[in-house]
């Protein structure tokens, strides 16, 4: 005869990895639900939320290599060529080859991509801030720091093998996003 614990899903058996999957499923949805908020104010303004992030990135870092761009916004680097290129054809920004190494290409705002994203960034983030009202300052960095602290263990993991062991002493760096 089977015993109730033999029936249970394998995540009662392992609470770990049942929070764990709770946590990327919230984590998930709230992402979804941010994109909701923000996704049709930027549609009026004529932007999808990858070329709204393009023009926010150079508008608080000033000119970027592409690579850090697609690094910093976490596109691909076919993804890269093809936002920016759009965002080219509008005049929102320019590629501007680097002087010193021709193989390094900035991207910079255009003053129309200025004028747009100075327009439509204070909106975005009085959306933001609604959204996510009712958590106090502590909570906000709080959640900050422990979100920083797994972006870099998780860019460590390879897939299939866990975490690459020259990796593991660097496990408390954080990530500036």
């Amino acid at each position: 005869m089977t015993s109730r614990a033999d029936r249970q899903p394998a995540s009662a058996a392992d609470p770990d990895r049942a929070a764990t999957l709770q946590l990327i499923i919230a984590l998930g949805r709230a992402l979804q639900a941010l994109e909701q908020v923000v996704g049709p104010h930027l549609v009026q303004h004529g932007l999808s939320l990858t070329e709204f992030a393009v023009l926010e990135v150079l508008h608080h870092k000033g000119p970027l290599r592409l690579g850090e761009i697609r690094d910093r916004i976490l596109l691909t680097g076919a993804s890269t060529t093809y936002v920016v290129k759009k965002l080219e054809e509008r005049g929102l920004m320019r590629r501007r080859a680097c002087g010193e190494d021709s193989r390094v290409v900035f991207g910079e705002l255009t003053a129309k991509g200025r004028a747009l994203i100075e327009e439509v960034f204070p909106a975005h983030a009085d959306l933001l801030q609604q959204a996510m009202g009712g958590l106090s300052v502590s909570q906000k960095r709080d959640v900050i720091r422990l979100l920083r602290t797994r972006a870099p263990r998780i860019g460590r993991i390879q897939h299939g093998r866990g975490l690459r062991p020259e990796s593991q002493k660097n496990l408390g760096r954080s990530l500036d996003f």
